[in-house]
């Protein structure tokens, strides 16, 4: 494999074992279903990175990528009145990723990070490896270790 992309360098130091998974972009779709699709993964296993802010702090929450964050839960877990999302025009310069490539390993920060209770059960997740046509699946735990997460119930209630 010719890329090597920060999130994989940085799992590769610390000695975790991770597995990439590549998918075509030519469609242009990198939304997390068809992700889930093209990396022919179960869709309950393939998690979205989403970033967002309460003044100028900012938290990653981790989530399966057909639900949706509950702003309230995470506001809740990480200890601020109210959460919202960090503009899209906003994520490259706060973390280094673009939409569609942000991963939770390799941030220029490492900020509080918050993982869907739902993972912890998983043997494997999917994540982004940081780069729009990567991916890395990787043990919850694992994930959790490097960037500090901890396990939450973050997503929406049906």
């Amino acid at each position: 494999m010719s890329v090597k992309t920060n999130a994989m360098r940085i799992l590769e130091r610390q000695k975790i074992d991770y597995q990439v998974l590549t998918y075509s972009t030519v469609d242009g779709k990198i939304d997390g279903i068809a992700v889930a699709n093209k990396i022919n993964r179960p869709i309950e296993t393939v998690y979205k990175t989403l970033v967002t802010h309460h003044l100028q702090d900012l938290y990653v929450f981790i989530i399966p990528v057909e639900e949706e964050l509950d702003l309230k839960k995470a506001a809740r877990v990480s200890g601020t009145k109210k959460l919202e999302m960090l503009p899209m025009k906003e994520l490259q310069k706060w973390t280094g990723y673009i939409r569609g490539g942000c991963s939770p390993i390799g941030m220029k920060k490492l900020f509080p990070t918050y993982i869907d209770e739902s993972a912890e059960t998983l043997p494997l997740i999917v994540i982004s490896a940081g780069k729009i046509g990567y991916q890395v699946e990787i043990q919850p735990q694992m994930l959790a270790k490097v960037v500090r997460a901890q396990f939450a119930d973050i997503i929406r209630a049906d």
